[in-house]
């Protein structure tokens, strides 16, 4: 039974910091959510404005609003912006409160955790609520080592890794898993960030809220877990960030714990510069898929673009292009499907095709 739940996105849902709130209203199976908080959109309809079709999930000018409109309080206020500072202003903080002092459960993806914040935790303590840290590590009692387990794995593990933080990795990963199991296969997938634990995800960590020593070893212990309990015919490993940004080291943890039998890479053909690092070129994707290659030992084997900023004449012309260049299958999965991907995977693990 899925819970009710708000997410605040002020300013950026259907932007590039409003990641988790757009991952949210694209799949959840932990969360119904029933509105969207972003006075910059209000009216419009959730899944209309992201997507192009419409899911019946309001967008409201406020918590106010919200309450007014839907006649009842929700079990969870979600805070659905990721940032890359990291830290609550005034404004923000008032709304967190009023939604305790509503009766809401507050649900947090930042790296700010709000369970160690004095006035927060006074006040969900005065209104009976709770408080949850999604990205808050284990504690060192539970973490886990590098054990090198993950090379008795003979399921096939596929890691979607991408040209920067923020261009659907995710939401590409998702949509693969549930065309798999449309196949008849068993489709486990492992998260590596805020977004896909929040959508319900049974298996994985947020990688970036882990000290080095650990990364490895907690992405190995997802997949495994994942292995032994889902007996799956495929494990699909959700990236995080680019293995060449210079800001992250998220993706070289995730390819040494999941030591991946292949990759699929997604990209942003019009994106010129790294989000949040407006001085940062983009790498090109020729160089990407190198350093991915040569640092994972395993082989892309098909490229998905991000259509921000792209007309569908230009999506097409992309495909075209770079199934030319690359020799790779090209698709844009939320514009087409993924069957390419699902074909690409039954020529590069023929077993697939026998247990589908």
């Amino acid at each position: 039974m899925k819970v009710k739940a708000l997410i605040y996105s002020e300013n950026e849902f259907g932007k590039i910091d409003g990641k988790v709130a757009n991952g949210l209203v694209r799949h959840s199976e932990r969360y119904e959510i029933i509105g969207v908080i972003d006075s910059t959109k209000t009216g419009l309809d959730a899944g209309e404005y992201l997507d192009g079709t419409k899911n019946g999930i309001p967008i409201f000018q406020s918590i106010a609003e919200a309450m007014e409109s839907l006649n009842y309080v929700p079990e969870y206020f979600i805070y659905g912006i990721a940032p890359l500072a990291s830290f609550l202003d005034k404004e923000q903080r008032e709304i967190i409160l009023t939604a305790m002092e509503l009766g809401m459960n507050i649900v947090n993806g930042l790296p700010e955790f709000f369970t160690h914040d004095a006035e927060f935790t006074a006040k969900a303590k005065e209104y009976d609520v709770q408080i949850y840290d999604i990205r808050k590590p284990p504690q060192r009692k539970d973490l886990h080592n590098f054990s090198g387990r993950i090379l008795d794995i003979k399921t096939p593990v596929l890691t979607v890794l991408g040209t920067d933080c923020a261009v659907g990795k995710r939401t590409t990963t998702l949509k693969l898993v549930e065309a798999l199991k449309q196949k008849g296969l068993n489709a486990a997938f492992v998260a590596t960030g805020q977004t896909g634990l929040l959508q319900g995800s049974k298996y994985g960590v947020a990688v970036d809220v882990l000290t080095s020593g650990f990364a490895t070893g907690e992405v190995e212990n997802a997949i495994i877990n994942a292995y032994e309990k889902e007996n799956p015919d495929i494990i699909i490993v959700e990236g995080q960030g680019a293995l060449s940004h210079p800001a992250f080291t998220s993706s070289s943890a995730i390819i040494r714990g999941a030591m991946p039998n292949a990759i699929i890479i997604q990209h942003p053909p019009k994106r010129k510069n790294h989000c949040d690092y407006p001085n940062i070129p983009m790498p090109t994707l020729e160089s990407e898929i190198e350093l991915i290659e040569v640092f994972s030992k395993s082989k892309v084997i098909a490229i998905t673009i991000n259509h921000e900023d792209m007309s569908d004449k230009d999506v097409g012309e992309t495909i075209v292009e770079y199934e030319d260049k690359y020799k790779l299958p090209t698709t844009d999965v939320l514009k087409f499907g993924c069957d390419k991907l699902v074909n690409t995977l039954f020529k590069v693990f023929p077993e697939l095709v026998k247990q589908a």
